[in-house]
């Protein structure tokens, strides 16, 4: 388990920053001074996704070191990967799709989870269990503002975080509409930056992200 000072509670995800850093650990060296930039930068919401083996000693390291950072874990398939999260120290839960057992055992966690969504049906599903915040994905893939502007209608308790293509020329479309809290993403830790550890180019593309708002202006 995490040693740090207890955090303050969460009870969502969505409002905390207009955008989520969406990212994958290679290095675990890198886990620190790369969520330093980021919070540095303004975006302290930071998802580490489990795609690689030293995504969870990432997710430590970060609660750990990081004291203004908001770390939660992606990519969550299965109910020991949400048993690990916590573990870790993971503040909120964040899966590409769900099914009743991974929901149920996000919702044991007590942490804030994002299922993920693509369809009216599965929106409907999640709202007749309680479940009104929801991450779509993938979402330029899955049709984009068009079909969440479309799903804003007929199902506006539904909140969304769209992942997946979305970058700074289109996320302040996204981020216009009412059922958008905020946007996951990446571009804001190119490869190139990240494998040189470049964190000064990591934090100048977070100030620019988190200065996002509809129109393009910023906050």
């Amino acid at each position: 388990m995490s040693s740090s000072p207890a955090p303050f509670p969460l009870t969502s995800v969505l409002g905390l920053a207009p955008v989520v850093p969406v990212v994958v650990v290679e290095d675990l060296a890198d886990a620190v001074p790369l969520a330093r930039a980021l919070v540095a930068g303004g975006l302290p919401v930071i998802e580490v996704t489990l795609r690689t083996p030293v995504a969870l000693d990432a997710v430590r390291a970060v609660a750990d070191g990081v004291p203004g950072a908001v770390v939660g874990v992606g990519t969550v398939l299965s109910p020991g990967q949400v048993s690990d999260a916590l573990d870790a120290g993971a503040r909120f839960l964040v899966s590409p799709g769900w099914t009743d057992v991974l929901l149920e055992a996000m919702r044991a966690s007590g942490l804030p989870f994002l299922p993920g969504v693509s369809t009216a049906s599965e929106v409907v599903a999640l709202l007749e269990r309680g479940v009104r915040e929801m991450k779509f994905f993938p979402a330029e893939a899955a049709g984009g503002t068009a079909y969440l502007k479309s799903l804003s209608g007929p199902l506006p308790q539904a909140r969304f975080c769209p992942t997946g293509g979305i970058g700074p020329a289109n996320a302040p479309e996204y981020l216009a509409l009412p059922n958008v809290g905020c946007v996951g993403g990446s571009w804001m830790l190119p490869a190139d930056a990240v494998a040189a550890r470049d964190w000064h180019r990591v934090e100048t593309l977070a100030r620019q992200a988190a200065g996002l708002s509809a129109g393009g202006t910023c906050r």
